[in-house]
């Protein structure tokens, strides 16, 4: 059975058509100055149930035909190819590829044991490391060197990159998909020397950032967005040491009020911790710094991430969700991952263990003022949207992260009800009116309700 399986998969492997109908059909939904980035998807769409056997007979018909949807505008209108042939991951009706929503719009292959899956996870890898090598402080990038930007906030910057906002969580973001492909599949051939070369590089840049210099970094965009720019006229709020590392943009792409994102921190530090085994799986390529001496320096990075945490951002109420060292916290939480709500997702703690349990109780409430109830859906916002809208993302990581596995199931449903006909999950939705929403097209979102989906059948 399984031969049969690889054998069908691979006549899907990297099968190159020109899909013309497929880019003229969402041409017109571009933002700005935003172009077509790829002429061809990376590979055709393998049968759904070539991919993750037994979900058609594990969920109803119409639930099977949305994850089949789901699926085929995922190979056929998202991953596509960049110019030097690596895959380019697009958000959705923004074609740019973020290092962070790309992770977690894969992250539902993971339910797959298909070697051919693995193989495409480890290509969308390597195309996340030259992303990283091209620019460590830039979040999204372009499929070739076009010039191609949301704003030209850099006289410098490069071409390759869409947008420069330093997010901490879009390095913990590459280092956890690259972990994961070897968990899962036990495929090493992204863990080359650029690998190495990024992952020591992210760790120099991180350890600079633990005594940010707000003079290297500084981020101005005069469109009258307050959360578009960073405060004190580019630089960022001040800051103090801790020993975590310094951030100036939320996973939201919104500029942090206070410099320590706790969540990124933690999701960072976790897959610091994890580094060793990833490395030791890798084959020895020649650095120019040793493995020994690049994992020594990930795990002192690491603890001192953790134990600036625990000595700045956690009170008898749980964790902060941003702090600066010098005395003040921000005590909330966005739907964007990593959130304080995700972290049992992320790997970083159990559900159940008290400090988590009590961020919970937190943010799920009126205390924060991110969180929206309504009379169709309740959950958590963000910044980015508007009032009263919660995130179907959100809606998807509060039920994988409880510890009642009837709130998956229910939280399906509610989101299935709450997409206006479209069959698709939108960036936000008003919780009292689901006509109401934000972008057409989102796929992260799309994928996290499929990962729920997923876990639900297990």
């Amino acid at each position: 059975g399984n031969a049969r399986v690889d054998d069908a998969v691979a006549q899907f492997k990297r099968m190159r058509c020109h899909a013309t109908n497929l880019l003229a059909s969402r041409r017109g939904a571009y933002h700005h100055n935003i172009a077509p980035v790829a002429d061809s998807p990376y590979m055709a769409a393998p049968p759904t149930d070539l991919i993750f056997p037994g979900l058609s007979t594990a969920v109803g018909a119409a639930r099977f035909s949305r994850c089949d949807k789901i699926l085929s505008r995922f190979f056929e209108r998202t991953l596509l190819t960049a110019s030097d042939d690596l895959p380019f991951v697009i958000t959705g009706d923004i074609a740019a590829m973020w290092l962070r929503d790309s992770t977690w719009q894969v992250n539902p292959f993971f339910h797959s044991r298909n070697p051919a899956i693995g193989r495409m996870l480890a290509a969308v890898s390597q195309a996340q490391v030259r992303c990283v090598l091209i620019d460590p402080y830039a979040n999204a990038f372009n499929s070739s060197a076009n010039g191609n930007c949301w704003h030209k906030d850099f006289p410098h910057q490069s071409d390759w990159v869409f947008e420069r906002k330093f997010e901490l969580d879009s390095l913990a973001s590459v280092l956890y998909l690259a972990r994961r492909i070897v968990d899962v599949f036990g495929i090493t051939e992204h863990l080359d020397a650029r690998f190495h070369a990024a992952v020591d590089g992210m760790v120099r840049l991180a350890i600079r950032e633990q005594q940010h210099d707000p003079e290297s970094y500084m981020f101005l965009r005069g469109n009258g967005v307050a959360h578009d720019s960073l405060s004190h006229s580019g630089r960022g709020a001040p800051v103090a040491a801790t020993g975590m590392v310094w951030s100036g943009f939320r996973p939201s792409d919104d500029a942090c009020v206070y410099g320590y994102h706790v969540p990124s921190n933690l999701f960072f530090a976790n897959e610091l911790h994890k580094l060793p085994a990833v490395l030791a799986a890798a084959t020895p390529v020649a650095a120019a710094t040793p493995v020994a001496n690049l994992v020594a320096r990930a795990a002192q990075l690491a603890d001192d991430i953790v134990a600036g945490v625990k000595a700045h951002a956690l009170t008898d109420h749980g964790y902060a969700y941003e702090v600066d060292g010098r005395g003040s916290s921000l005590y909330c939480d966005d739907a964007n991952v990593p959130s304080l709500l995700s972290l049992p997702y992320l790997g970083v703690c159990e559900a159940d263990e008290p400090a988590y349990v009590a961020t919970r109780k937190q943010v799920l409430s009126s205390n924060n003022p991110w969180y929206f109830s309504g009379t169709a859906l309740r959950g958590v916002g963000s910044q980015h949207t508007p009032q009263h809208h919660a995130w179907p993302i959100a809606v998807a990581i509060e039920a994988m992260t409880s510890t009642n596995a009837n709130d998956m199931l229910a939280a399906i449903e509610v989101l299935e009800r709450t997409d206006a006909g479209t069959g698709c999950m939108h960036e936000s939705v008003h919780v009292d009116d689901p006509s109401r929403f934000t972008r057409e097209w989102f796929s992260w979102a799309d994928m996290t309700w499929l990962d729920l989906v997923l876990r639900a059948t297990r």
